[in-house]
């Protein structure tokens, strides 16, 4: 099954009153086990890579593999950037291939997070990318909680969530209701009323952040009143963190790969047990039919240019690369000379989209006209341009020609 639209998604959870899991990743075994779990019970799952957590692991380097999981897998897929710290990492993340972003900008004064959020929601919507964001503060308390997300716990206000939701535009919500980051201490009092009169208020879906420790009761009030995805990493660390807690006491386990042993195993348990729990398990093929399959589009731009010697041609080659790669929601460019010396066009840039969204947009990015106006188009003699969209009606990774213009600007 193919990554999917998490917008669509998360709607679908909302509209039939089920919440998806957003499970962090933050190693191989993770990864594994989440996605195990989510086939073993037949539930779309969003694979969650937090920027707090980079120090575990290279963001670059998981990315491929997390796509590689989702495009793989036999349930629905979302890939979504949590927790980022500024507008650089939304950009980072959508041209790493996430199709979900949050900037976490809940620690800012109400009229700054809106400023803020709504420069996130710009950008990633003339990518197709879907948009979180958080009102008041959801703390931690202890462990990785306390480190990385400090300060006191605010609720979320009804009025400014209406007021922020109308002017950022983002696409769903985190509130602040009483959950806190890490484990809790004692049983947590949720705010249902407050969470009531914001699901009203604003008829979207809503996310919970700091989830671990609630009771089975807890999670399906908070899902009755609009919870649509709930964000899960410090019950995975927990069961993960035991799991090589025994492996460690054994006297035959005496190396790396056995302490590792198993860690799969256990989160998948405990990533199964909450799907279960939260009503996602089974809805597989249901949302499957109800998103739009995530397919990413290509630019190709073929041309001439004969008027200039071999070192201005690489000159200008090598800025319309940097030009282009510099463009949010670009993944990648790649820069070619034809072999052949007969060949009707002698160079190429093959530009790589996130999402076929942004065809419409990335000529309008003032870098790009600035290059075309200046560089570009007094030395190009012969060009064309055609678009490619990713086929999906068999799930196949070969793009056909979507649009062709002949003689138009790159």
């Amino acid at each position: 099954m193919p990554l999917v639209n998490m917008k669509h998604m998360l709607q679908h959870a909302y509209q039939h009153g089920y919440a998806v899991g957003a499970f962090e990743v933050v190693s191989i075994e993770f990864l594994d086990g989440i996605v195990m779990a989510a086939e073993k019970a037949r539930a779309p799952v969003i694979l969650s890579l937090a920027e707090s957590h980079f120090d575990y692991f290279d963001f670059n380097l998981m990315m491929p593999a997390v796509e590689a999981a989702a495009e793989r897998a036999e349930v629905p897929v979302a890939i979504h950037f949590d927790h980022g710290r500024c507008l650089d990492s939304a950009v980072k993340g959508i041209n790493k291939g996430c199709n979900s972003i949050f900037v976490d900008n809940s620690h800012l004064d109400f009229v700054m997070n809106i400023r803020k959020t709504k420069q996130v929601v710009d950008l990633a919507s003339a990518c197709g990318i879907a948009v979180e964001g958080e009102l008041g503060c959801i703390p931690g308390v202890e462990g990785e909680g306390a480190e990385h997300y400090p300060g006191e716990l605010a609720y979320t206000s009804v009025a400014e969530a209406k007021a922020y939701v109308e002017r950022t535009g983002v696409d769903f919500l985190a509130v602040s209701v009483g959950t806190i980051h890490g484990g809790m201490k004692g049983k947590p009092k949720l705010d249902y009323q407050r969470l009531k009169q914001i699901n009203e208020a604003l008829n979207m879906p809503l996310v919970v952040h700091g989830g671990t420790g609630l009771s089975d009761d807890q999670y399906h009030r908070l899902i009755s009143n609009g919870v649509a995805k709930i964000n899960c990493y410090t019950a995975l660390s927990d069961v993960a963190s035991k799991q090589i807690k025994e492996h460690a006491k054994s006297v035959n386990i005496k190396n790396f790969a056995g302490l590792m042993n198993d860690i799969k195993r256990a989160v998948s348990s405990e990533v199964e047990r909450c799907m279960r729990l939260w009503g996602s398990a089974g809805r597989a093929a249901e949302v499957l039919t109800r998103c739009a399959a995530w397919g990413s589009a290509e630019h190709l731009i073929m041309f001439n240019i004969s008027s200039l010697d071999k070192t201005a041609v690489d000159t200008i080659m090598a800025e319309g690369e940097h030009v282009l790669s510099s463009i949010p929601g670009v993944r990648e460019v790649f820069s070619g000379k034809a072999i052949k010396e007969a060949a009707k066009y002698h160079y190429t840039w093959r530009v790589r989209f996130c999402h076929s969204a942004l065809v419409a947009s990335y000529q309008e990015h003032p870098d790009y006209v600035a290059f075309t106006n200046k560089l570009f188009r007094s030395v190009v003699e012969d060009k064309i341009t055609i678009n490619f969209q990713t086929v999906d009606s068999a799930h196949s990774k070969y793009p056909i020609a979507h649009v062709a213009h002949p003689h138009v600007m790159p």
